[in-house]
């Protein structure tokens, strides 16, 4: 349904192409091609690309000509702004990129004067997006959606306590000056009611990621091409694996442990890491482990190229630790839609493990046990376990399209600027 733009939407999201590396930017990127289609004029105030670690043109031509779109300086202090690798940490407060703050400040104010939007959005994790949107909304007077992709703060997180305070202020102010707070995860909202008891409102919303069908459609056309695969399984993780929230530790073990055991063996099986963004991290265990001939890191590739390999997989790895129990990686929902067989491995108890569940994928393994990951694994390559079991059911996978969230949003801004109004 296309109603043509009635009103118009700021956005400010500091991933947006041509970001690599983040599946965050699948999130800003569609949810501004996709507003103008519920209404909504969309203009993004994102980041001058310098101040991304890694960058790729590959998506550049995805962004939807109705979309304005605004880059503002930034520089990361990492990388442009150190000495010997040292930098003073008023620099990177709230966060690497804090020279964004004033750059994105000035270019929204600029944006409202001109196009005098109905609302402003603003997306995490990066908290300076927030810290922009904060002000512009205070000195705009315009209502505020301020977009939670993973919780600001948890009890050790960030593990600097310093940084942890600066990130709680800046939570704190969203909370209070936002007109609506959104969160991927049911179990996120929950934690924000509970740590802001009486601050909750209708307005607080859950619009989980999703996958793009179109995205999807024409990485499947693309497979026809693709080189024949050889014989040999492809177990494929495609993404970053953060040493901390995505910890693969356990799991070298337990491939070690099956090696020796005969059960995983490098002319049958080829475990691939796709873009860990850790490499040099993980290189050295590998080899530690006697695994390199069974796990390779493979390095990034354009977006379409990588859901054409999630399409030919022979199993979709995806690994979430248990300090991240109120997240729920994008990525599920893209291996959700591939249809491939998903080895979830997670904390049992977690939003990612009871997404995957509730999505019919039949069983979630924990990350965080060498034995059950061994079990697990062991139990799938040689078929104890059915693939047919850890595909995601078909009648399920429609409701995690992108396009049913934006719908969402776009109802949530509607209710937002109707408040406003009343």
């Amino acid at each position: 349904m296309d109603t043509g733009p009635a009103k118009r939407a700021l956005l400010i999201a500091f991933h947006y192409p041509p970001m690599r590396g983040s599946s965050g930017l699948q999130r800003s990127l569609t949810f501004g091609n996709q507003l103008p289609d519920f209404g909504w004029q969309t203009t993004v105030v994102s980041a001058h690309p310098r101040a991304y670690p890694d960058t790729s043109s590959d998506q550049l031509s995805d962004i939807d000509p109705r979309v304005r779109v605004v880059r503002a300086q930034a520089w990361d202090a990492a990388r442009h702004l150190s000495l010997a690798g040292r930098y003073p940490q008023f620099l990177a407060t709230p966060d690497r990129w804090g020279s964004w703050i004033t750059f994105g400040r000035a270019a929204a104010m600029r944006e409202i004067r001109r196009q005098r939007p109905h609302v402003i959005w603003s997306t995490s994790p990066i908290p300076s997006a927030h810290a922009i949107a904060a002000d512009v909304s205070r000195r705009s007077g315009l209502p505020w959606v301020a977009d939670f992709r993973d919780s600001m703060t948890e009890e050790n997180y960030p593990s600097d306590p310093r940084v942890r305070r600066v990130y709680r202020r800046i939570e704190e102010q969203v909370v209070e000056r936002a007109a609506a707070l959104v969160f991927t995860a049911p179990s996120t909202l929950r934690m924000y009611d509970e740590r802001y008891p009486g601050r909750r409102t209708p307005l607080w919303s859950v619009i989980g990621n999703g996958y793009d069908e179109g995205k999807f459609d024409r990485a499947a056309a693309s497979t026809s091409t693709s080189p024949v695969k050889d014989s040999r399984q492809v177990w494929l993780h495609s993404g970053l694996l953060d040493p901390t929230d995505r910890d693969p530790s356990e799991f070298f073990r337990a491939v070690q442990a099956l090696k020796r055991a005969d059960v995983l063996r490098a002319d049958k099986v080829r475990i691939v890491l796709r873009a860990s963004g850790h490499d040099a991290t993980y290189a050295p265990l590998l080899e530690e482990h006697g695994i390199a001939d069974i796990v390779t890191l493979a390095p990034p590739i354009p977006y379409a190229d990588a859901l054409a390999e999630m399409l030919q997989a022979d199993a979709l790895l995806l690994f979430q630790a248990r300090n991240c129990n109120h997240q729920i990686p994008a990525k599920l929902y893209e291996y959700i839609r591939a249809q491939r067989p998903v080895l979830c491995l997670t904390d049992p108890n977690g939003d990612t493990a009871g997404e995957a569940l509730a999505a019919g994928i039949a069983r979630t393994f924990d990350l965080h046990s060498e034995t059950a990951l061994r079990e697990a694994l062991g139990d799938f390559a040689t078929g104890k376990i059915k693939a047919t079991t850890l595909v995601a059911a078909t009648n399920a996978v429609g409701r995690y399209s992108r396009r049913g969230q934006c719908e969402l949003l776009a109802d949530l801004f509607e209710r937002v600027v109707a408040a406003r109004g009343a």
